[in-house]
């Protein structure tokens, strides 16, 4: 049993704590995928990961505390949007599909990615159970969506992007 913000005792194993063993993780990864990138070259990358992270602090919070939380403590989607839109237009149309790999920060970008993927599934899991969940589960589909703009724009700048081959026949 665990003790959660709002004061119930539930087993380890429940979706809530679950959930936010899974936004641990990505905060976890996101942290090492800033820890890879050069402060100079990246300034606003690391800012808008460094902004991310404390969101999903805060998200994390919002589960915790269960029926005490309220919508003033979740992040800020249309930011989150803003940022994905904005950042995506600068960049060439997709042509081929994208494999993890390449530099360690670009690598990093994807094990973020797929650990957010990962989170939102346990998140919609436990909005099953509990529908004022759903905004946490919409913010990480977001944000893995985030994280692979992200995952692309290093690519290009680091010129380490690592595309599927098409099978030869």
């Amino acid at each position: 049993m665990t003790g959660m913000a709002d004061g119930a005792r539930l087993p380890k194993t429940h979706q809530r704590v679950v959930a936010l063993g899974e936004l641990d993780e990505l905060n976890a990864h996101i942290g090492l995928l800033r820890s890879y990138m050069e402060p100079v070259e990246y300034t606003q990358l690391d800012h808008f990961l460094e902004v991310q992270q404390h969101a999903l602090f805060d998200l994390g919070g919002f589960i915790a505390m269960a029926s005490l939380a309220d919508s003033s403590m979740l992040p800020d989607l249309d930011a989150l949007e803003q940022w994905v839109e904005q950042s995506n237009a600068g960049l060439p149309p997709l042509k081929e599909f994208i494999l993890p790999g390449g530099s360690m920060m670009l690598a990093q970008s994807h094990v973020a990615r797929v650990t957010a993927r990962r989170a939102e599934r346990y998140l919609w899991a436990l909005v099953e159970e509990d529908a004022s969940i759903e905004p946490v589960a919409v913010y990480l589909n977001r944000l893995s969506d985030a994280l692979f703009v992200l995952a692309r724009i290093l690519g290009d700048a680091d010129g380490s992007m690592v595309y599927w081959r098409k099978p030869s026949r």
